[in-house]
């Protein structure tokens, strides 16, 4: 697909965007950027979850897993399962009941100001560098298949992607996203079933024939249950891992919990949550499918795979191997998937420092107004930083780093809440920043040492609760028995 085409592409999927962003800001105020004015239809917000949790990485990085872990990223999704159960019977019911705008004012209300602030800055840290990530990811396939061509640096490229998503946020906030996050969830989730298709077609298959080769071929195996201590891909490890990693980063995660909050009551937002948890196990389904027909056709055509597997799927659509229309399906479906979780990730931001770092909660509408649209735009300056030291830095699967930085970054948000929740005791509250400091270098000393210290036992992605734990432990130290 040419330049031109992609070009093309892309202005007309803004201009959608823009319209929908100029409709639904008329008369948006504060609150209407922070919480859509609480009047959000619980069905559209279920159908714009799916496209903030998704993102560009899973697009590309799930399929390209396949590589290396055949499917056994649906255990991870059964875990996600049992972790949205978590957030709609307990953790939704509490925001709902203290009526909160941001969920850091929660820790506020049960320990005091440094908790309150240390969840806030927490949350900042790894919504910025997970955002900045999945950023990352899109703009290094939109530099291969259009900025290269037209000689645009990757720095204005970045400019140019961040720079769009502040303009169609910066007005309605939230009352905007749950709309745009919704027509791009189905954008890309029409884009991964047509890849699908045409991958099928090309390689002569039909859905019987496709499920017996993946069989044959042992890229379908799910479960894996043989060595627990060494190997990270084990059930339990995976399960577990995907359970937290769920109650974290979407239970304890405003970016995610702000869309929820936006529901008109709390049923409307644990129907939105039961029908978007379900529907994510038959769409990340399809993701590992279609990472599993690329590299089946990559091998019937004698492509090389790539070293770095998350460029496997852009190399295939965009490279000519396929119908041309599987590249404007992927350009499409890349870019729905990443700007539905960037867009809510830059509005979520703006919403905790406002609130809960610069404390605007009770100040006058036209001084919030102020003070948000600065952090919007400080917000994104700070974006374009770390997607460009992501560029100079990263050598990993993206997916894999995001997860990696989510088990040190959210485990002390699991650990605060946790014993918020589940105790009754109160805490030292100027000792916690030392605590939610020390547990993740702890956490890392562990997982340095683990298979020394224990027999030979590897982490993978339950090193989250290994995280919180150890800020449970600490929080019980510091607690007031009176």
């Amino acid at each position: 697909m040419t330049p031109f085409w992609i070009a093309v592409i892309l202005l007309l999927y803004f201009s959608v965007l823009l319209i929908i962003a100029r409709i639904t800001s008329k008369g948006a105020n504060n609150e209407s950027f922070f919480i859509g004015n609480r009047k959000s239809p619980w069905f559209v917000v279920a159908i714009g979850m799916i496209g903030a949790s998704i993102s560009g990485v899973t697009f590309i990085s799930v399929p390209g897993w396949v590589v290396t872990s055949q499917f056994a990223y649906m255990q991870m999704v059964l875990g996600y399962l049992a972790g949205y159960q978590v957030i709609m019977w307990l953790l939704l019911p509490l925001y709902y009941k203290l009526r909160l705008t941001s969920i850091y004012g929660y820790l506020g209300q049960r320990f005091g100001y440094w908790s309150y602030k240390s969840g806030a800055v927490y949350f900042l840290i790894s919504r910025i560098i997970g955002s900045a990530a999945r950023l990352f990811l899109v703009a290094s396939v939109l530099q291969l298949t259009l900025f290269d061509a037209l000689h645009v640096p990757f720095a204005i490229n970045v400019l140019i992607t961040i720079g769009l998503i502040w303009l169609y946020t910066f007005r309605g906030g939230i009352r905007t996203i749950i709309w745009t996050d919704s027509l791009q969830a189905l954008l890309f989730i029409t884009a991964l079933i047509l890849s699908v298709v045409f991958l099928m077609q090309d390689l002569d298959l039909g859905w019987s024939g496709m499920i017996d080769t993946i069989k044959d071929t042992g890229l379908g195996k799910v479960f894996f249950w043989d060595d627990f201590a060494s190997d990270r891909k084990h059930f339990i490890k995976y399960f577990l891992g995907g359970m937290f990693i769920t109650i974290t980063m979407t239970g304890l995660d405003q970016d995610m919990m702000q869309k929820n909050l936006s529901c008109k009551t709390l049923k409307d937002s644990q129907k939105n949550m039961a029908w978007f948890s379900f529907l994510l196990i038959p769409i990340n389904l399809l993701f590992l499918i279609l990472g599993a027909l690329l590299i089946l056709f990559a091998r019937s055509r004698q492509i090389d795979i790539p070293a770095a597997s998350d460029q496997l799927f852009p190399m295939i659509a965009t490279q000519g191997y396929l119908n041309p229309v599987v590249g404007v399906v992927f350009i499409l479906g890349l870019v729905a998937a990443a700007y539905s979780s960037a867009d809510s990730a830059m509005t979520a931001l703006t919403t905790s420092i406002t609130i809960d770092i610069l404390n605007m909660g009770g100040a006058s509408e036209e001084k919030t107004r102020k003070v948000r649209y600065r952090v919007h735009v400080l917000l994104s300056l700070v974006f374009l930083v770390i997607i460009l030291l992501f560029r100079a830095l990263n050598n990993k699967s993206i997916i894999d780093t995001i997860f990696t930085i989510a088990g040190y970054t959210y485990g002390p948000l699991l650990g605060l809440f946790v014993f918020g929740m589940f105790t009754r005791y109160n805490i030292k509250d100027r000792a916690v920043p030392l605590v939610v400091v020390l547990a993740p270098v702890l956490t890392y000393v562990i997982q340095l040492y683990s298979s020394k210290l224990l027999y030979g036992y590897v982490f993978s992605f339950e090193l989250l609760i290994i995280n919180g734990l150890i800020t449970f432990m600490g929080l019980w130290l510091i607690r007031r028995r009176s």
